[in-house]
């Protein structure tokens, strides 16, 4: 039986990357994307945890289009700045940027981070990227991941690759910041990586039941 599951973005890329990590389990289903609900208002990210987010969309967006719904909510805890950007992540320099763009957004953001640890020694600027990823069906939470990738902020952005934090996210067991790798390297070893490849033997029992 073919199971038809949403995933809550309009960002095909996303989509891809879920799909490209579940391999062999998402063979028997048939993936949408928000795109094919443009009458669905977006839901509103106001939780206190990455994990409150995530089932928020997922539970919201399953109910309103009647489908099981893939959603996650991600972004950069800092030791040193108490858990922030944490769920603000995307738009932590907000009170500075009101750009619509999203790379003067990012560039905005990281070098909020960067002037906040302008005086932090560098064994202090400790850092995690992570991700929650949830299924649910319109009535319940059917499973969820959280995944993690450990690094440190670099003093400088390096790297033209990635998003967000990524110039400024070093990670010490590839030498590398998370910007300096491509679309494989980050995948074999990023947080929502990690979160998928944790979901994929739920999902494949889930689909047996």
């Amino acid at each position: 039986m073919i199971r038809t599951i949403l995933v809550a973005t309009t960002n095909p890329g996303k989509l891809e990357e879920l799909t490209a990590l579940l391999g062999q389990a998402s063979r028997d289903i048939k993936w949408l994307s928000l795109k094919e609900f443009p009458d669905i208002p977006e839901m509103v990210e106001d939780g206190e945890t990455f994990a409150d987010n995530a089932r928020k969309k997922a539970l919201g967006y399953a109910n309103a289009a009647g489908l099981w719904t893939i959603a996650d909510d991600s972004g950069l805890v800092i030791d040193a700045l108490n858990g922030a950007p944490g769920v603000y992540s995307a738009r932590y320099a907000a009170d500075e940027c009101s750009s619509s763009n999203r790379k003067t957004m990012d560039r905005a953001n990281w070098e909020k981070v960067l002037r906040q640890l302008k005086d932090i020694p560098d064994k202090k600027r400790t850092a995690r990227f992570v991700c929650h990823l949830c299924l649910a069906s319109p009535q319940k939470i059917l499973l969820e991941t959280t995944g993690t990738i450990e690094g440190v902020i670099n003093h400088c952005p390096v790297g033209e690759n990635g998003f967000g934090y990524d110039p400024i996210f070093y990670i010490s067991f590839v030498d590398k910041t998370a910007a300096q790798l491509d679309n494989h390297e980050k995948n074999g070893i990023s947080h929502r990586g990690n979160a998928i490849r944790q979901f994929k033997p739920l999902l494949e029992n889930l689909l047996k039941q």
